[in-house]
């Protein structure tokens, strides 16, 4: 399925879940399907467990 169908579905759910429960639900439904999109990504191999945890490298130029 193409990142087209997948972004026409999810923005489908949001609208029908802000229109038929609100501001609410429509919170609610982006913040699973945001949980949702990280677990399928953790699934697939394309994410870590230590990316969230681990520092990020310190870039020296800035002195």
């Amino acid at each position: 399925m193409s990142m087209a169908v997948v972004g026409l579905v999810a923005g489908m759910a949001l609208g029908f879940a802000g229109y038929f429960g609100g501001f609410g639900a429509f919170l609610l439904v982006a913040a699973l399907g945001a949980v949702g999109f990280v677990v399928g990504r953790f699934l697939d191999g394309d994410l870590e467990p230590g990316d969230f945890f681990r520092p990020r490298e310190r870039d020296d130029r800035r002195r």
